[in-house]
């Protein structure tokens, strides 16, 4: 019988875990809230033949997806069911009519159509539309949330760029543990967690092993994608700083007088070295690295690429104004 595998430190092992789980989402939008990356795919059908297809999985979205239509788009086209059907989509059964903006719930009301909202997020859904419409100032429009609002079914599916199969994830978290034994100080820090120093090689053993085996451990690469620097050290995609393991467990620094008591933010956050966006699946392998929550933050939705070319021309500018710093 093989050997059990060391454990990680719970906090660490937890953090690795929820890099296969989509980012946050409110309870009044569409989107499912800390779910799985392989959930099921909203996809807007004018982004329809963009997303349509899985990047692994022989194209197939491993729970599925559902097609959300505008309801002009479908209101207005009396061919919309043919044209719907030539791309292989019905009506309650991978498509719903969403529902965004008042204008739209009034102009095409789905109880003056008998619509029902759907309920279900595998075919058949159950119904044909889902609404998430704000309130407005007026006294009589308040918010309409209609379809996947139960606390077992909260929110229809996940954003089309956040998917990535069970096997990627399985992936990503495999050469995220590699890259966080890569932190200069990686061993120290897991031994004040609480591991011991064999359980510590041990544990170490077998990633590297794993890590291998399935060519996650391409030093080259990591280092052409700023995720390890020359010495072979886990850096911030960013501001390029070698990373202390100590990050990963101690909480983010809070300013005076706006400090929040139940804070669990570390130091140390997921990063995607190409950023998540339309079109591309960038949840995957070589595109994950550890970053400082701050440098994080700055880049954002825009990339680093561009998040240093903005950071240069601020630079630039004050300069050119005689700040000195």
């Amino acid at each position: 019988m093989a050997s059990r595998i060391p454990s990680l430190p719970k906090l660490l092992d937890r953090k690795i875990y929820k890099t296969g789980q989509t980012r946050g989402a409110d309870d009044d939008v569409i989107f499912q809230n800390r779910v799985g990356r392989n959930s099921t795919v909203l996809i807007p059908y004018s982004q329809f033949e963009v997303w349509k297809a899985a990047p692994d999985n022989k194209g197939v979205y491993e729970n599925g997806f559902i097609v959300l239509i505008k309801p002009e788009d479908y209101f207005n086209n009396k061919n919309i069911t043919k044209e719907l059907a030539q791309k292989g989509l019905k009506l309650g059964r991978n498509t719903l009519i969403f529902y965004e903006t008042r204008e739209q719930w009034n102009n095409h009301n789905p109880d003056k159509a008998k619509l029902k909202y759907a309920v279900s997020r595998t075919s058949p859904l159950k119904g044909a539309y889902v609404a998430r419409v704000p309130s407005t100032t007026s006294e009589n429009d308040q918010k309409i949330l209609r379809g996947f609002t139960t606390s077992g079914l909260k929110g229809a599916g996940i954003r089309a760029y956040e998917y990535a199969s069970t096997d990627i994830n399985s992936q990503c978290r495999i050469q995220l543990e590699y890259i966080y034994w890569r932190c200069i100080d990686s061993n120290e820090v897991s031994e004040q967690q609480g591991m011991t120093k064999e359980n510590i090689e041990i544990r170490k053993k077998a990633i590297n092993e794993k890590a291998k085996e399935q060519k996650l451990d391409d030093e080259k690469i990591l280092k052409d994608v700023r995720i390890l620097n020359e010495h072979g050290h886990t850096i911030c995609p960013l501001c390029l700083k070698p990373l202390s393991a100590n990050g990963f467990f101690n909480r983010l620094e809070q300013a005076e007088g706006r400090d929040v008591p139940d804070l669990t933010v570390t130091q140390l956050n997921l990063f995607h070295i190409q950023e998540l966006r339309m079109g591309e699946f960038n949840h995957r392998p070589y595109n994950l690295g550890w970053g400082h929550h701050h440098c994080n933050t700055v880049t954002k939705d825009s990339g680093i690429i561009e998040t240093l070319k903005w950071m240069d021309e601020i630079i630039q500018t004050n300069k050119k104004m005689g700040y000195k710093f």
